[in-house]
C-alpha cells in the first residue's frame, strides 16, 4: 500500500509505502530516515537488500513527498465543489406515543460532521440521553438521531440543539406538543382514496369507450354493397336466381345445386 496525506490548512504533507506478508507489515519505508525498515525479523535481510539498490530510496521519497501530494491537490481541486458544499439539516422531534422517549431527528445535512445536544432549562443536559449513529442518505447527505428519555418534558423546558457547518446559527427545537410529531399525527403520503377511485373510474370509462368503438366498427362492416358479379343473376319476372353454382325456381320451390349454398 502507498499513499499520501495533505493538510490544506497547514500545508503539511505525509506519506506511506508498505509491503505486507501474511496479513502483517513486512517492509515499510521510513520518511524520516529515507530508508526501508522491517517490523518483523524475517524482513530485515530484505530491507537491507532494498536499501542497497541505487536510487530506490530517492525515488520512493520523491514520490511520497512531491508527486503524490501534487496529484492529491489536483484531484481535490476537481472535486472541490462537491467536497466543500454545505447542505443545512432538517430537524424534527418524533415520538411514538406520549409515554415514549422523544427523538431529535436530524437529516439531509452535508458534510457529515454535526453536533446534537440537549438542554434543560437552558443548561446542557446529558442524563437519559442516547445519541445515535450518523448514517448516509441515498442522496449523499447524512442523518442522525438523539434520544431523550425523561418523564417531565411537559413540565420542564427541554430543547434539542443542532450545530452544523452550514448554519449561521444553531437550530433549537423546544420539546412541546406543537413541535412533536407522533405516528397518528403523520399523514399518509400516498394518494388519497378519492384520487385512487377517480383514476380507476377513468380507466374503466376509457376501456368501455374503446370496446364500444370496436363493436360499432364490427357491426358497420356487415353492411356492404350487393355482389353484382357475373357469377349470378336475379330475374324479377320469374322470381328465379340462376348461377353457376345453384338456382332457385320460384314456381316449383325447388333448389337445384350440386353444392347448395344455403339451406333453410
Amino acid at each position: 500500500m502507498c499513499g499520501c496525506e495533505w493538510d490544506d490548512a497547514t500545508g503539511i504533507t505525509d506519506g506511506f509505502w508498505k509491503h505486507g506478508y501474511d496479513g502483517e507489515d513486512f517492509l515499510v519505508f521510513d520518511l524520516k530516515s529515507t530508508r526501508w525498515i522491517s517490523p518483523s525479523p524475517q524482513g530485515v535481510s530484505a530491507a537491507q537488500k532494498w536499501n542497497d539498490i541505487k536510487h530506490l530510496d530517492y525515488f520512493t521519497n520523491n514520490y511520497l513527498t512531491e508527486q503524490c501530494p501534487a496529484w492529491l491537490k489536483e484531484y481535490v481541486s476537481y472535486g472541490r465543489s462537491t467536497l466543500e458544499r454545505t447542505v443545512a439539516p432538517e430537524v424534527s422531534l418524533l415520538q411514538k406515543d406520549p409515554s415514549s422517549p422523544v427523538v431529535c431527528h436530524v437529516t439531509g445535512f452535508f458534510p457529515r460532521a454535526v453536533t446534537v445536544t440537549w438542554q434543560k432549562n437552558g443548561e446542557d443536559h446529558y442524563d437519559d440521553v442516547e445519541p445515535g449513529n450518523t448514517v448516509p442518505n441515498v442522496d449523499g447527505t447524512f442523518q442522525t438521531t438523539s434520544r431523550l428519555t425523561v418523564k417531565d418534558w411537559q413540565t420542564e423546558d427541554y430543547t434539542c440543539v443542532v450545530q452544523h457547518k452550514s448554519l449561521e446559527k444553531d437550530i433549537v427545537k423546544r420539546v412541546i406538543e406543537e413541535e412533536i410529531r407522533r405516528n397518528q399525527d403523520i399523514e399518509t403520503r400516498g394518494p388519497s382514496m378519492g384520487v385512487i377511485i377517480g383514476c380507476v373510474v377513468g380507466v374503466l370509462l376509457f376501456v368501455l369507450a374503446v370496446v364500444g368503438v370496436m363493436v360499432w366498427k364490427k357491426r358497420g362492416a356487415g353492411y356492404g354493397k350487393t355482389n353484382t358479379s357475373d357469377t349470378g343473376t336475379v330475374n324479377s319476372a320469374t322470381g328465379s336466381v340462376n348461377s353457376d353454382t345453384g338456382s332457385v325456381n320460384s314456381d316449383t320451390g325447388s333448389v337445384n345445386s350440386d353444392e347448395p349454398l344455403v339451406k333453410a
